[in-house]
């Protein structure tokens, strides 16, 4: 059986991301569409080995497609979201929109798919699946096994963020910068609020009433809603010169004693992660080594002495990928792989 598929916001970064990896995977698609805003009709964009046109989306019927993959920023999809999923789509929406809304649920396969079977069998459900941040996704994968093992109590986790994050803006600012600063020319922030080249931020978002960013908030209420409420997490979280990868590095309280030998073997047998862990030179992942991969990887695992059944590790994923479109794909791989696009149909 095939499927018909939507991308909104096409021509961005992510959006070009998911029709490459919905190609490499070879999802059973039917038709693809590409949906961009008026000023984008007409551009070209590839799928495979096939061209396509964007189309408007304040004209395009979503009656036709089974699945919308969203990737046009919250506000569009706050208000398109909702009137397509009336329309019959199933809506997998990348923006921070609806992560948070109790009524959606907030998925990352390897952790919590089984939240989608309770989510289909709903008749009054909003036909809307949430994708969550990126920086969210690639830590929970990495946890989920360990705390089916151990049971976390605490996590602590400062974040290297990629410019990507930021969209093509952001990652034409560090390119700018580092460029002119070859030629002496003074560095200008304009997606940034200071200079990214050869420096890092420690401010993504706005900044909220307690000090947090609204980034390590995310951070704090996604990983409650996709793990586990009782999971007490704190971030700090940073934008690094890098073009793309997420890096994090993480402390974990287990509420039993786990060594780091038992967390490495659990870590290798998981769904999504990739353990590359030898104490030598280069035995580690790093940003530029992860470009282009599904999976997460996990380095640098070890014991830390200085609280009781407490682990370190160092964790990398391609954020445009798992952290954006991959887990986007991987939602509707799961909804047609446990047969639940069926129960959508009747």
């Amino acid at each position: 059986m095939s499927y018909n598929i939507a991308i909104v916001g096409a021509t961005g970064n992510v959006g070009m991301e998911m029709m490459n990896i919905l190609a490499e995977r070879e999802f059973p698609v039917g038709e693809v569409h590409a949906i961009a805003s008026r000023r984008s009709v007409g551009r070209e964009v590839s799928f495979g080995d096939k061209t396509l046109k964007c189309q408007d989306l304040e004209t395009f019927d979503f009656s036709k497609v089974d699945f919308v993959l969203m990737s046009a920023g919250g506000e569009t999809s706050k208000l398109w979201s909702p009137r397509i999923g009336k329309m019959g789509p199933i809506v997998i929406d990348n923006s921070s929109a609806f992560r948070y809304d109790p009524e959606v649920p907030l998925i990352v396969p390897e952790v919590n798919a089984h939240a989608l079977e309770d989510y289909m069998a709903r008749n009054d459900r909003k036909n809307i699946i949430a994708n969550p941040n990126c920086s969210t996704a690639q830590l929970v994968v990495a946890l989920k096994p360990l705390h089916d093992a151990a049971k976390i109590k605490r996590v602590v986790v400062a974040t290297y963020q990629s410019v990507s994050g930021g969209g093509k803006a952001a990652m034409d600012e560090l390119w700018t910068q580092t460029k002119g600063i070859f030629v002496t020319d003074a560095p200008t922030p304009e997606k940034f609020t200071k200079q990214i080249a050869f420096n890092v931020i420690p401010h993504i978002d706005v900044f909220m009433d307690s000090g947090d960013t609204k980034e390590e908030w995310k951070m704090v209420a996604e990983t409650k809603k996709i793990l586990d409420p009782k999971i007490k997490l704190t971030a700090t979280c940073v934008r690094v010169p890098v073009f793309v990868g997420h890096s994090e590095a993480v402390n974990i309280e287990f509420e039993r004693e786990i060594s780091a030998d038992e967390a490495r073997s659990i870590l290798r047998e998981a769904p999504g992660l990739l353990v590359v862990d030898k104490r030598e030179d280069g035995g580690y992942v790093t940003p530029v080594e992860c470009v282009g991969d599904y999976a997460t990887f996990v380095s640098r695992i070890r014991e830390d002495a200085t609280i009781d059944n407490g682990l370190n590790l160092w964790c990398v994923s391609d954020n445009l990928r798992k952290g954006a479109a991959l887990n986007t794909v991987q939602i509707a791989e799961t909804l047609v792989n446990r047969g639940l696009m069926q129960q959508q149909a009747a």
